[in-house]
């Protein structure tokens, strides 16, 4: 599992830019959706082209979030990374990724594949959402169906889990931002390739776009707003 503690320096720099750590002290478990990104077998499985050793690590908190938001009224979200051809991304494709990478990455990621497909390890139920994107951004209307799901729900929080923490998660945290979500990075819910870049897209997102919290702590603002709903209808 990648570290989690926020240095000082960025805990300093949180006091002085908005008098306090967290963003967001509650949670309204109605209006929240737990977004899973990328947690499947192109990312998760071994010898996957994208393969993220510490993806398989997180796969229990995210169960464990996606049974607590279910439990307490909210939604659960997949995405998944789906690439028919190198001509649906010639820039990334021709550009930014070798030509074996980029073949290696459409056979894992091309619709039906066991790539593309839920990783294993993954705990589903009849009523989550289970959409492709095709670009990083789960966010990005003209990529992915997902934003229009979610405000058909009346969704007003979204806790970003998943792989990779700088990338996918990342993109689709940062846009979720900037389309008026109360965002949450979930900081031992999401993986990429090091402990560095794990932390650094952390401490970028906390500090400019929204909050970072444990699974722990999602878990227990759920069920106290849960609770808190409990004795408002009594």
């Amino acid at each position: 599992m990648h570290p989690i503690e926020l240095p000082q320096k960025t805990i300093d720099l949180l006091m002085k830019r908005r008098g306090r750590v967290h963003a967001f002290d509650t949670i309204d478990p109605r209006k929240t959706a737990l977004v899973v990104v990328d947690m499947q077998g192109g990312f998760c499985s071994p010898g996957s082209s994208a393969e993220i050793v510490t993806a398989r690590e997180i796969a229990p908190n995210i169960n464990r979030l996606a049974r607590e938001v279910r439990a307490t009224g909210g939604v659960v979200a997949w995405t998944l990374m789906t690439i028919p051809t190198k001509a649906d991304w010639p820039i990334f494709m021709d550009t930014l990724v070798s030509e074996a990478l980029g073949d290696h990455m459409i056979e894992d990621l091309k619709p039906g594949s066991e790539g593309q497909k839920l990783w294993s390890g993954m705990e589903t139920a009849p009523d989550d959402i289970i959409v492709t994107k095709n670009r990083f951004s789960a966010f990005l209307p003209s990529a992915c169906e997902l934003p229009t799901l979610l405000k058909a729900r009346g969704i007003d929080t979204v806790l970003i889990v998943g792989t990779l923490t700088n990338v996918c998660c990342e993109s689709s945290g940062r846009d979720a931002a900037m389309s008026d979500y109360k965002t949450i990075m979930v900081s031992d819910a999401n993986a990429c390739r090091s402990d560095e870049d794990h932390l650094a897209s952390l401490k970028n997102f906390i500090t400019v776009f929204g909050d970072v919290r444990t699974t722990d702590e999602v878990v227990e603002m759920l069920r106290k707003g849960a609770g808190e709903m409990l004795t408002a209808a009594e």
